[in-house]
């Protein structure tokens, strides 16, 4: 036996990933870890100046990039983004559902609209987006899926019941792709981020007085950087994880062990 290389078990560089919502914030921080590592990535959204901005700066900082165009909440439309996504760089090895939203409704104002289209985004695009790439992957004997949870997956959290019934799903969905598909050495896990400057958050990082008691609550006695996703990224994309299945790894700075 040799010592372990860390360039072997974290490195990525024979990698595709595609990267949902990789546009901005969460996703797009993800899809910046995953190029550092050497992955080749395509980011994936519905807006494509978005899209095309964030693909322009990746490949600025040094990325193997490009982007596809997409509503995931089309569910009709997944077996097409999984074949566009394969275009540029080969076939999608590593797949991360990072596209979201929260309409910040009260349960009154929910509607059916409202409630399909942050289920569809949030519960059954990573299902149904996996199971049309997952063939190549287990071809392969090598594949990973990552779904982006939350700390609504475990607790509850003002005018947000769509998008925390789809994000409680979420660790449901990781456990039960894992036990289908990991026997073919495609892992499936999930990243629960505490709170970060996103769009989602923003209503949340403009009170002062708020983002201080959740800094308070933490037990690092900070919110999130962007940054600080990188490593778990990395991580369950990579062969560091090899072993790694059907579980969600909370990055949230100690707020839910507080």
């Amino acid at each position: 036996m040799s010592l372990p290389e860390p360039t072997n078990l974290f490195g990525l560089g024979a990698r595709v990933a595609l990267v949902t919502g990789g546009g901005t914030g969460i996703g797009l921080a993800i899809a910046r870890a995953l190029a550092g590592a050497g992955a080749a990535v395509v980011i994936a959204g519905r807006r494509k100046e978005v899209l095309a901005s964030a693909c322009d700066g990746l490949i600025a900082e040094g990325a193997r990039a490009a982007f596809v165009q997409a509503d995931v909440s089309d569910r009709a439309s997944l077996k097409g983004v999984a074949a566009h996504a394969a275009e540029p760089f080969g076939p999608i090895g590593i797949v991360v559902h990072a596209a979201g939203m929260n309409r910040r409704q009260t349960a009154e104002a929910v509607d059916d609209a409202a409630w399909d289209e942050q289920v569809e985004t949030m519960l059954a695009a990573p299902f149904f987006l996996t199971r049309a790439l997952i063939q190549p992957m287990i071809q392969a004997g090598w594949g990973r899926v990552i779904l982006i949870a939350s700390l609504q997956s475990a607790r509850a959290m003002p005018d947000s019941i769509p998008y925390g019934a789809a994000k409680g799903g979420t660790l449901q969905l990781v456990r039960a792709m894992a036990e289908r598909w990991s026997c073919h050495g495609i892992s499936v896990n999930a990243i629960a981020p505490g709170f970060f400057p996103t769009a989602l958050t923003a209503p949340v990082f403009a009170d002062a007085a708020r983002t201080e008691d959740l800094a308070a609550r933490t037990a690092m006695g900070r919110l999130g950087a962007l940054e600080d996703l990188y490593g778990a990224a990395i991580f369950l994309a990579s062969r560091a994880s090899d072993y790694v299945t059907g579980q969600t790894l909370y990055v949230d700075g100690g707020f839910t062990a507080k």
